[in-house]
């Protein structure tokens, strides 16, 4: 595990709007296609935010990490909860919304801006508020379970 700052070089911050989506009152957070993403990378560079609708991720949120699962609306992706568990992702009505109550503490409501922080493409994000730095435990590489079963295969 490696601790990579928000304001690393390796990091590519994405402005990205709080919004709501659908017939529920939850915020959720917007995430921009690829083609409006380069005005919006604010440091770092990433071709895209390597992201599609279904995919979990992993996102950290006050240097704690839960599971999300991008979903899609008529007008793009978004994120619209965090979630203890990858279950809890998949099937977010069992679970606390852990988004949804950081954006309710930060008084951030549609139309408000965060930060989308790409720490491992495809698989570790952060969110924070606009101005503030944060430092991440990024996991970069295979898990080690995995390195693993591949060091057990290799003999």
């Amino acid at each position: 595990m490696v601790r990579v700052p928000s304001d690393d070089d390796s990091v590519a911050s994405v402005r990205v709007d709080v919004a709501r989506s659908g017939g529920t009152r939850r915020p959720c957070v917007r995430l921009p296609d690829d083609d409006d993403l380069d005005r919006r990378v604010e440091s770092g560079s990433c071709a895209s935010l390597s992201l599609a609708r279904g995919d979990l991720i992993r996102v950290v949120i006050d240097r704690e990490e839960y599971h999300a699962r991008i979903v899609a609306d008529a007008t793009g992706r978004l994120m619209r909860g965090a979630f203890d568990s990858r279950r809890l992702a998949r099937t977010p009505g069992d679970g606390e919304n852990r988004l949804v109550e950081w954006l309710a503490e930060h008084d951030r409501e549609p139309g408000d801006s965060v930060v989308l922080d790409v720490v491992v493409p495809g698989d570790q994000y952060g969110l924070r508020i606009p101005g503030e730095r944060t430092v991440y435990d990024a996991r970069r590489g295979p898990r080690s379970s995995l390195a693993d079963i591949a060091e057990d295969l290799d003999g």
